[in-house]
């Protein structure tokens, strides 16, 4: 595979190695970025990740922001146990995925998704994957932003009164003012820098708030307010192509994929079986936190819960504002590292594209950085302003997350297992060869379907 000579933020003093969310700053990056060592190079300087860090890092970079839309996916399936019958069905195969993806990066000797990629799947497909996923960093970046517009107006609703008979509200609590200037004067400067270390401490905040969020929702349908009024319940979807809704959402908020190949080669004992192991307990513990928050916002609004599931709440209720303020926290500090990974995506198609190290173009690296970053923040920042809901964004990026959950994992294990040197193909061979093309042809179907209702039915309507 054609590699870059230079490497960008290839000092790894300015990395150091901690099992915390700040970790997803370096999992995504391009394949002319040299920043995670390989797992003989991390034992080497002491980075080696044991089994159980490496479950906390999956599951810290599987868990976020998407839970809130987990509870009107369940209302879209049609009831609790459509949701999580859906929700069991796809583990299977989002399981099967990382551990798909570990298999080939130890064939591959590669350590990043995109890297795997390339190596297994040639060069097209590689570039693909890179697109694929500036795309999906660019649409979440999207979601962060409604999400804050979506915590600020229950907030500032909380805080402000309006006076009776007022025709409008204040020009400061407009909600697009208050995205426009939470944007500028936090996540802005924070996104410009070439590192975001630094950020790693207010990650593992945000990630604490996640957690609470999970909380503040089960005990609200068990303890429920007494102003709470009685509300239909579904027990059925309405009809057998609603369940398919739910897709994006799963895809969404399972989605760790990318992040997991440097992962899985930063254990001590970067094993497959080892890692399977600490991909299902990571995905089970997953399972719960989505699972809770998705039945018991779903049971407390039932058909008529918001796609994100504080708006359903009261404005003046405390617990409820506070978790409103971890998701808050969650994406001001989620925003820039995802940013950065789609910005090394990018830089990385560029260096390719023109065939410069990063040592012959020191110089213009800083004004192409500041160019890139302004241009992604504004455009990121004007359709937040114009999509006020967040399942619309979702129900986009959610497509493009089932292609890295099933269809470039799928291809993986399809090109690997042709690519083996075999005078008879044993049964096991045929049974993985065929998995590979259920996974892609599962991924397909779930990227054209929800794509399509993103288009004719939520971007249209």
């Amino acid at each position: 595979m054609a590699q870059g000579t230079g490497s960008i933020n290839s000092d790894y003093k300015d990395w150091e190695w901690s099992a915390d969310a700040g970790e997803r700053a370096r999992l995504l990056q391009s394949p002319s970025v040299e920043t995670v060592p390989k797992s003989g190079r991390a034992k080497e300087m002491g980075w080696a990740t044991s089994a159980l860090g490496a479950v906390f890092i999956v599951v810290n970079a599987a868990l976020g922001a998407g839970l809130l839309n987990f509870p009107a996916a369940f209302s879209m399936a049609g009831g609790v146990a459509a949701g999580i019958a859906l929700q069991m069905c796809m583990l299977i195969f989002i399981i099967g995925g990382l551990v798909i993806l570990a298999y080939c990066s130890q064939a591959s000797n590669e350590r990043t998704y995109q890297e795997v990629v390339w190596a297994v799947c040639g060069k097209v497909p590689g570039v693909l994957c890179e697109v694929a996923i500036a795309i999906y960093t660019f649409g979440t970046c999207i979601a962060f932003l409604i999400i804050i517009g979506d915590q600020e107006d229950k907030i500032i609703a909380a805080l402000v009164t309006e006076p009776e008979g007022a025709g409008s509200s204040r020009w400061y609590t407009d909600r697009k003012f208050t995205i426009s200037i939470t944007a500028f004067l936090l996540i802005l400067p924070l996104s410009i820098p070439k590192e975001i270390g630094f950020q790693k401490y207010a990650s593992s905040l945000s990630v604490i708030g996640t957690w609470y969020v999970t909380a503040v929702i089960i005990i609200k349908y068990i303890w429920p307010d007494k102003e709470l009024v009685p509300v239909e319940i579904p027990t059925s979807p309405s009809t057998w192509t609603a369940v398919f809704n739910a897709m994006p959402t799963i895809c969404f908020g399972f989605q760790c994929h990318v992040s997991s190949v440097p992962v899985f080669n930063s254990m001590k004992q970067p094993e497959v079986k080892t890692w399977g192991a600490v991909v299902t307990a990571a995905m089970v513990i997953a399972l719960f936190v989505y699972t809770g928050t998705g039945v018991c916002g779903f049971l407390t609004f039932g058909a008529g819960v918001e796609q994100d599931i504080l708006l359903s709440y009261p404005s003046n209720d405390i617990p409820v504002a506070l978790a409103r303020a971890f998701i808050i926290l969650c994406v001001l500090t989620s925003y820039p590292i995802l940013h950065f990974c789609g910005r090394a995506v990018l830089e990385g198609l560029w260096l390719r594209y023109t065939g410069v190290t990063v040592e012959e173009d020191v110089v213009r690296e800083r004004r192409r950085r500041l160019l890139q970053t302004v241009s992604w923040f504004l455009l990121t920042l004007l359709l937040a302003l114009f999509i006020p809901d967040i399942g619309k964004v979702i129900s986009v990026i959610g497509g493009l997350a089932a292609c890295f959950i099933f269809v470039f994992p799928g291809l993986c294990l399809i090109q690997a297992k042709l690519s083996e040197i075999q005078e008879t193909r044993a049964i096991s061979w045929w049974a993985q060869v065929s998995y590979g093309v259920f996974m892609v042809t599962l991924g397909a179907f779930i990227f054209g379907q929800t794509t399509a209702n993103a288009i004719f039915v939520d971007l249209t309507a």
